[in-house]
């Protein structure tokens, strides 16, 4: 039989969809995007837009291969299983758990052919990490490697505590075990991953720096990044690992969130503003260069001109490389659907556009900075493109694509293809700014060195 996965939402989703595909594939089944017998679908809940996404997507491929088997799982689908089940025409709906039970579900409905909803209601029941095995498929040369599931912070915004459960830390030896499979594999970043990966061990007796030194004393040609990482949990062992360990990339994405003490404490966040302000001080203080990327939410319950002006201070502080700016979502059951006041649309919009603008600012100073220096790269070939000489048809040159290790997506010229995956050095030689205010993905020109 044939199937595919789509995946919605954050880099764990893209793991699961992953490690799923990789059960299948050990069992028979085929890859095929275009006549699918099976689509799974891995649903977001993050925000109204992606529940509105996650319906969409079910419908779609309901009415796209209308004899498939459709298989809706993942947030969205934990807190709205019965919706799904009646308006959706999922056959098969999961929510955050019993992934690795998909083989015997399609089973048991080519069986029956009868819905089944394979659903554990309270996610916060979940006591230990479900272990999807090995994965063996991944995009490109970047592999995610999913070390822990769920989250206790509880923040008031965020409904995910509630559709993912607890925080469970994958086993310590099996993350290695997969780390050196990946690279044995070719694999040449390895992307670390999970809901809330700085609580790591809390519940096992490890901890995250711990995991992250482990990782990178492995043999081999290859980098660590982390995905996400609170500000309380860059401690100083994961600083010094940064600073001298070649193999962990010199790019962390620190959540900000607001730049107001007041609001922070409304969304129950762990830290204040000079805390997190301190932690990126002493990044900068230790690696000058070092690439640091933030979330800001904008036109949280309540926020003023005067704390939104904070943010805006604060974000001028930090010096940020990147922002992801969103603008407050309500999500239903948590603390802040029902907070007052809340901010007009068209004033979460201004603000998100500011942050835009600043976010933009930030990339091309980076960037910038970077101009006539040589960095280490690796090579992404799916987005290679075949250029022929206009003087001489016999002459073949190569757009290629690489990702430096501080996360700058570059584009460079040269005569032969290199293969996916190679490790090269890099000169960056411009900044394609019209690029970058466009919102695509390759943001510098350069050279090989």
């Amino acid at each position: 039989m044939t199937f595919f996965t789509y995946n919605l939402g954050c880099k764990v989703n893209s793991y699961e969809c992953e490690a799923i595909s990789s059960i299948l594939l050990q069992k028979g089944y085929i890859l095929d995007a275009k006549s699918p017998d099976i689509i799974i679908i891995n649903t977001c809940s993050v925000t109204h837009v992606a529940d509105r996404k996650s319906r969409q997507h079910i419908r779609k491929y309901r009415t796209l291969f209308p004899n498939a088997i459709i298989v809706a799982m993942g947030c969205y689908v934990q807190g709205n299983f019965n919706y799904v089940s009646k308006e959706c025409g999922a056959d098969i709906i999961l929510g955050t758990s019993r992934r690795n039970e998909i083989p015997t579900l399609i089973n048991e409905f080519l069986k029956t052919k009868k819905q089944i909803i394979a659903i554990d209601e309270n996610p916060r029941k979940f006591d230990k990490f479900e272990e999807l095995g090995i994965t063996l498929c991944h995009e490109n040369v970047r592999a995610y490697l999913k070390i822990q599931d769920g989250c206790d912070n509880f923040c008031s915004y965020c409904i995910v505590p509630y559709r993912r459960g607890k925080s469970r830390s994958r086993d310590f030896n099996t993350i290695i075990e997969e780390a050196r499979s990946l690279i044995a594999k070719g694999y040449k970043e390895i992307i670390i991953s999970g809901i809330h990966i700085g609580a790591y061990g809390k519940d096992i007796g490890h901890s995250f720096s711990e995991l992250i030194e482990a990782l990178l004393n492995i043999e081999g040609d290859f980098r660590i990044r982390i995905s996400s990482i609170e500000e309380s949990e860059i401690d100083d062992k994961l600083i010094e690992l940064a600073m001298t360990n070649p193999k962990l990339a010199k790019h962390f994405h620190i959540p900000l969130q607001s730049g107001s003490d007041t609001i922070l404490k409304l969304m129950k966040r762990k830290y204040d503003c000079e805390e997190y302000k301190n932690t990126c001080l002493k990044l900068r203080k230790y690696i000058p260069d070092f690439c640091i990327a933030a979330d800001v939410i904008v036109g949280f319950p309540g926020e003023t001109e005067l704390e939104f002006e904070q943010t805006k201070n604060l974000c001028n502080e930090c010096n940020f490389a990147w922002i992801h700016a969103f603008p407050f979502s309500p999500r239903p059951g948590t603390a802040a659907e029902s907070m007052k006041p809340q901010v007009p649309e068209r004033i979460k919009d201004e603000r998100v556009r500011w942050l835009t603008d600043k976010a933009i600012e930030g990339k091309l100073k980076y960037i910038d900075y970077w101009k006539n220096k040589t960095l280490s790269a690796v090579v992404e070939n799916p987005r290679s493109e075949r250029l022929q000489n206009s003087s001489s048809s016999k002459l073949k040159q190569f757009k290629l694509h690489c990702v430096t290790d501080n996360f700058i997506h570059v584009e460079f010229i040269s005569d032969k293809l290199i293969e996916s995956g190679s490790r090269i050095n890099i000169q960056i030689t411009d900044t394609l700014e019209d690029s970058i205010r466009n919102g695509k993905e390759t943001e510098a020109s350069g050279k090989l060195f």
